[in-house]
């Protein structure tokens, strides 16, 4: 794996590519959520047509790669903020160029699917990510949020989160993860998940409790869990089971965290919900079980040019 590079910071004013990546966005939401980034005193830059359509997705695979691609060769635009997820990015992943994007030290922003393109940043080109809110909600709350992103962007400190201690211990690692989902279809690929002393961040939205325990198997098996230092849950969106109401996402990871003696803090504010709280894909943070909180400890991007 490439020696951890930060990303280029925001400066004040600076363009902001917007990429739909994965699945098509509605281009009103898209429009609102620009307005947003410029009220916020950025400017939001096309470089393809982001509402493009094709079945499910935002176009078809090669219109996606070539948006990315164009925002990455783009000097002057100094990050590129997804619109939305939903599924897609697996799809052309291995297509992108490590070398270029590292070299362009380009920051990338999203979560849900975008989970696939933090992975790969990561692990084969080397380079910060932000795992933060998008543009396809809407709210005070999500304001909040995307303020929050801004200022993570431009080099800021972020304030710590608060969740809820379940294992006791406190530890110090690189961020990792994101979408449970997404984290366990990356094993045996290029952009497999290098949890080796890190911390380990999960949320999901819309998995059944079955699956949520296969897809920790899955990351037990290969190792991916012994090999971590802390377990930190964001939201678990509609992951419960009527049937089953004792049988939580929560409970799962609990009993893993248990299983590998693991700090577990639970309740973390970032993941599907309009309370997204941005942090940085690699850098190092302190996860609390006694307190129930998790501190990054530096800034994740480099305001050198």
């Amino acid at each position: 794996m490439p020696r951890l590079k930060k990303a280029r910071a925001l400066s004040p004013g600076a363009r902001v590519g917007v990429a739909a990546p994965a699945a098509r966005v509605d281009a009103a939401v898209l429009e609102a959520g620009e307005q947003l980034v410029r009220d916020l005193g950025y400017e939001p830059v096309r470089a393809d047509d982001p509402t493009a359509e094709c079945g499910y997705f935002a176009g078809d695979d090669d219109r996606r790669t070539r948006e990315l691609n164009a925002l990455i060769d783009a000097p002057d635009i100094a990050a590129i903020l997804c619109a939305r997820g939903g599924y897609g990015c697996h799809r052309y992943v291995d297509r992108l160029d490590p070398v270029r994007l590292r070299a362009a030290a380009t920051l990338l922003v999203g979560y849900s699917d975008i989970t696939t393109l933090l992975l790969w940043q990561r692990r084969v080109a080397g380079l910060t990510g932000i795992h933060g809110p998008m543009l396809e909600r809407s709210g005070p709350e999500h304001r909040a949020s995307l303020e929050q992103l801004f200022e993570l962007m431009a080099g800021g400190m972020p304030s710590p989160m608060q969740g809820r201690g379940v294992r006791a211990g406190c530890v110090e690692g690189p961020l990792v993860g994101g979408s449970l989902t997404l984290v366990a279809a990356s094993l045996g690929t290029p952009w497999e998940i290098d949890t080796r002393g890190a911390i380990l961040l999960l949320e999901d939205v819309n998995e059944a409790p079955f699956r949520i325990d296969r897809m920790l198997h899955s990351l037990r098996v290969a190792g991916k869990l012994a090999g971590c230092a802390g377990i930190g849950v964001g939201a678990m969106v509609d992951c419960g089971d009527a049937r089953h109401p004792d049988w939580t996402a929560d409970g799962i990871i609990a009993e893993q965290a248990e299983a590998h003696g693991l700090p577990l803090v639970c309740g973390l504010p970032f993941g599907h919900v309009a309370q997204n709280r941005a942090w940085t894909y690699g850098a190092r943070a302190v996860l609390d079980g006694d307190r129930g909180t998790l501190a990054q400890l530096e800034a994740g991007v480099s305001r050198r040019s």
